[in-house]
């Protein structure tokens, strides 16, 4: 049974939401505060969010970023916030869709159960293997665990930042593959990043200083002058 939490300070929405979703054979759990939300999200470990942006105690954006920090567990915004910007800023913190209100629940329900399936498919890996066999990437230099967030290099824990550990997993997910400068930086800074392409040479050389044998000519985080990164085992 796929699992929701709403995170939601509407009492009468929360109740049709949960009578909905239920008549539709999900499990539901509400919060209605950002706090709760992010308590229950990390307890209960929900397969969907449905999030709303204005909450009492933070902004729903803060939640977003919250669970960011350490899941991947797909995030539909139901706000009734309309403008743009403010689709963009939940887009770039991390949420999947953003759904306003007035909703046709119909429409809500379709694009939960989408964002599920994605989320399954993801876990079960491109051909089917479960996720715990295709997360470990080794090389001769270091270990990178994406289920675990961790790197290892020649048997000790290499430290990371958020931003770098991004990148590093966007082309590991992509390995073998040149990504382009402009979907990089969009999947690691956001959409409204398309030509901070500085930021790229920057965090690349840290990850080939704390990562290659020799980062001068590495091996395995390599650049496509102009056009994009890869990663090479």
């Amino acid at each position: 049974m796929t699992r929701v939490l709403v995170v939601e300070d509407e009492p009468q929405l929360v109740r049709a939401l949960e009578i909905n979703l239920k008549a539709r054979k999900y499990e539901v759990e509400s919060a209605s505060d950002g706090g709760t939300g992010l308590r229950l999200a990390a307890e209960r470990l929900p397969d969907v969010v449905l999030l709303d942006l204005g909450l009492p105690d933070m902004d729903g954006v803060e939640v977003i970023r919250g669970l960011r920090g350490w899941s991947r567990v797909p995030i539909l915004v139901v706000s009734a916030r309309q403008s743009s910007d403010e689709k963009i800023r939940a887009l770039d913190a991390g949420a999947d869709d953003y759904i306003t209100k007035p909703f046709d629940m119909s429409e809500l329900v379709a694009r939960l159960r989408a964002a599920a399936r994605r989320a399954q498919g993801a876990e079960r890996g491109e051909h089917g293997a479960p996720a715990e066999e295709l997360s470990i990437v080794s090389t001769d230099e270091f270990t990178v665990d994406l289920l675990a967030k961790k790197a290892r290099r020649h048997g000790h824990d290499v430290r990371l930042t958020p931003t770098e550990w991004h990148l590093l997993e966007v082309l590991i997910r992509n390995r073998g593959r040149l990504v382009g400068q402009k979907q990089l930086l969009h999947e690691v800074w956001g959409t409204s990043y398309n030509k901070q392409t500085n930021y790229l040479r920057v965090y690349m050389a840290q990850l080939r200083r704390k990562l290659e044998a020799d980062p001068a000519h590495p091996r395995h985080l390599i650049t496509s002058p102009g056009m994009g990164y890869r990663f090479e085992t």
